[in-house]
């Protein structure tokens, strides 16, 4: 019961301590969280209540389906640029067909993540590398960012997916730039900033709402032309049935797959962290999956769109004191309230707000010090998070992301295919065997091919393993008497790497080269006793290690030369 319900494994062993964090963590990030799902709403094309109807039903469900006691769920500023991106293309933006499509996806994203949970596929996510992600993210942020310019700016431009549009739609118009709409998301976005450095008592976000909504109404700015929210409609939202259009589901599903695997990597990147640092209870990531496929498809009968575990609530829950998942239904149940009570306050709140509410958020997004690590550490990865994140901001958000995943890959299908054989040499006075273009005072005998091979041994690789060892014994010549593998790197075999050997061996026969195996896996011995290459081999040149390999090719090799000096002998005297 524990595993399908983990809030059975919380809930009976709840401390009354506990209380305090779960209630601060609870009041603290629902605030945050009121003026996020609106601007999260905007970036999606859904009108603004829509991201408060989402910051309800989906926390209820996932505190108790999830294993994580701090991640805090709802809607977050990827996965909304995901939907604008998906779902703009199908219907025009705040339209009821967008609104309905935006919760239908909701829905198709909960069945994949639920399937995905159920059959333990979490490890699909494995092939979307870091690189690719940062690249994506960092792009997407700044589409995002741009996107919410014209509400910065109090300017009325074409919405775009694709940052130079945007950036070109922006210039275009910037002449008609309203100036005190610019004024008030400039200083929204410097009363965050400056509370990132400060540590405002109260959530930034809900400052700057505070200020710009009163600002506008003691002032009556928006008769001015600053643009507003307006009436927010309260109570809250019906049990419906999302409208299953099978020719809309099968137009969906690309981006539904997409917000799928991001919004789980986006969620379980997190609450690892989480785990990592607390430390008292386990994490199940096929569980996770399974929470939020129930916390997506459970929102879409409520009229969510598709959630994730955000990076900045998360923090901020966490450092509140968060202990259990009660900080999340505490936090959907503040939603709850202001939906009941408080929507009118938010009538005069200016949108010039959310956008710098949006823009601080997505500022975070932006890796530069993982472009800096890559360049430093390893070029390949830099290349790829470069390809994907102008890929992104010149194709698009799900064209940048299928040429990210097609690169991952694209790579681990390259470095699997073409893996190190590498050569190996004597440490002087020690029985080690160390690789000769790391260490320069290795010995290396004219008479032996010492060899290690670094990867599973499979189809993918064998071609590639045989020719170049191949190679290596010609470039040995004539003196050549012995190969030495070391197979204490190769975890498993094919019936293709079975042929790579035996070739291999038959080559070395034909040559008069003996071949040795060393450190061989048992589940590797065992298939090369069915295939009949340890007969072919030989059972004495099976050895533990390397030293072993070298003591028996010279004890017989000293007695070879024994048997010929004899043989000459004995000539002699007749």
């Amino acid at each position: 019961m524990k595993k399908i319900l983990p809030i059975f494994d919380w809930l009976p062993k709840y401390q009354r301590s506990w209380l305090k964090g779960d209630l601060s963590a609870g009041l603290t990030t629902g605030v945050m969280l009121i003026p996020q799902a609106m601007a999260y709403a905007m970036i999606a094309g859904l009108p603004p209540i829509y991201g408060l109807y989402t910051a309800i039903f989906p926390l209820f469900i996932y505190a108790i389906f999830g294993t994580s006691r701090q991640l805090a769920v709802g809607p977050v500023a990827m996965i909304a640029l995901l939907i604008a991106a998906g779902v703009g293309s199908l219907a025009e933006a705040g339209s009821e067909a967008h609104i309905g499509t935006s919760i239908l996806l909701a829905a198709i994203v909960g069945v994949i993540q639920l399937v995905m949970g159920i059959f333990r596929l979490g490890f699909l996510v494995n092939f979307l590398s870091f690189p690719v992600i940062t690249g994506f993210t960092s792009a997407a942020a700044l589409i995002i960012g741009f996107s919410q310019l014209k509400h910065l700016l109090g300017i009325d431009i074409t919405g775009s997916e694709y940052f130079y549009e945007t950036l070109y739609h922006i210039l275009q118009n910037i002449s008609n730039l309203h100036f005190i709409t610019f004024a008030i998301g400039t200083l929204g976005i410097i009363v965050m900033l400056v509370s990132k450095k400060y540590k405002f008592s109260i959530p930034a976000p809900l400052l700057v709402v505070i200020f710009g909504t009163g600002l506008v109404a003691t002032f009556d700015l928006h008769e001015a032309g600053v643009r507003i929210i307006g009436a927010v409609p309260s109570g809250l939202p019906l049990f419906q049935f999302p409208n299953f259009d099978l020719s809309i589901v099968k137009q969906l599903l690309p981006i539904a797959f997409t917000i799928a695997f991001i919004g789980f990597m986006q969620s379980i990147a997190v609450a690892k962290a989480m785990q990592a640092k607390h430390k008292n209870y386990e994490l199940n990531s096929n569980q996770e999956l399974v929470a939020l496929g129930f916390a997506n498809f459970g929102g879409a009968f409520f009229q969510a769109f598709p959630v994730a575990g955000g990076f900045a609530r998360t923090a901020v829950n966490d450092q509140a004191g968060a202990k259990t998942g009660l900080a999340a239904i505490i936090s959907a149940s503040l939603i709850v309230m202001t939906l009941l009570f408080l929507t009118p306050l938010f009538y005069y709140l200016p949108r010039a707000v959310l956008a710098s509410i949006i823009m601080v958020a997505v500022l975070g997004l932006v890796n530069l010090k993982e472009a800096k690590f890559l360049w430093t550490t390893d070029r390949n990865d830099f290349w790829m998070m470069l390809v994907t994140f102008t890929a992104t901001l010149i194709l698009g958000i799900e064209e940048g992301i299928a040429l990210g995943v097609l690169l991952s890959l694209g790579i681990v299908i390259y470095k699997t295919s073409k893996p190190d054989l590498i050569e190996l040499g004597k440490i002087p006075e020690h029985p080690l065997y160390k690789n000769i273009d790391r260490f320069d005072s290795v010995v290396v005998r004219d008479d032996l091919l010492i060899i290690r091979f670094d990867a599973r041994l499979y189809y993918a690789n064998a071609r590639h393993f045989k020719y170049t060892l191949l190679n290596m014994m010609n470039a040995k010549g004539d003196p050549l008497s012995a190969i030495i593998l070391n197979a204490d790197s190769i975890n498993s075999v094919d019936s293709s790497a079975i042929h790579a050997i035996q070739d291999i061996v038959a080559h070395c026969r034909a040559s008069k080269i003996a071949f040795y195996m060393v450190a061989v896996k048992g589940v590797v011995r065992d298939k090369f006793k069915k295939a009949g290459v340890v007969d072919r081999i030989g059972k004495d040149h099976f050895l533990l290690r390397i030293q072993h390999a070298v003591n028996h090719f010279d004890k017989k090799e000293y007695k070879a030369l024994e048997y010929y000096a004899l043989q000459h002998n004995e000539k002699k005297k007749s």
